[in-house]
């Protein structure tokens, strides 16, 4: 049973900084595995939209509209994901879930909820003007 355990987030002032993570269970956290993680977010009412996606080599894509203030991240031996978030915006205000994949394909902005087959269970960021 694999599960992806999310902590991290809460809230900040705009301008600020915050980092949230995704922690692995249930699974081995190597090249054989997970092939695609991910990064997505989603406000009431709106479809999830995906903030980054970071392959098994560590290579990172973002949408054209989350580049340069979103860094994702990943930590192998600790089978850990993260999401550093920087300059943060009222807007930025949104539920955050981490994905993961064993599907092959590319990685590069693959950022479709249903190619998706785990999720974490959300953590929610609020930023503040």
């Amino acid at each position: 049973q694999v599960q992806l355990v999310q902590s991290g987030g809460g809230s900040a002032q705009a301008g600020g900084s915050l980092r949230l993570s995704c922690a692995a269970s249930g699974i081995t956290w190597t090249i054989w595995t997970l092939s695609c993680m991910a990064w997505f977010r989603q406000v009431p009412g709106k479809e999830r939209e995906g903030v980054a996606t970071i392959d098994r080599d560590g290579i990172s894509s973002y949408p054209e509209s989350m580049k340069g203030r979103f860094t994702i991240s990943q930590d192998n031996a600790k089978s850990t994901l993260y999401l550093e978030m920087n300059s943060l915006k009222p807007e930025d205000t949104a539920m955050y879930y981490c994905a993961a994949t064993h599907s092959g394909g590319s990685c590069y902005l693959r950022l479709t909820t249903s190619e998706y087959n785990y999720w974490g269970q959300g953590t929610q960021v609020t930023v503040s003007s």
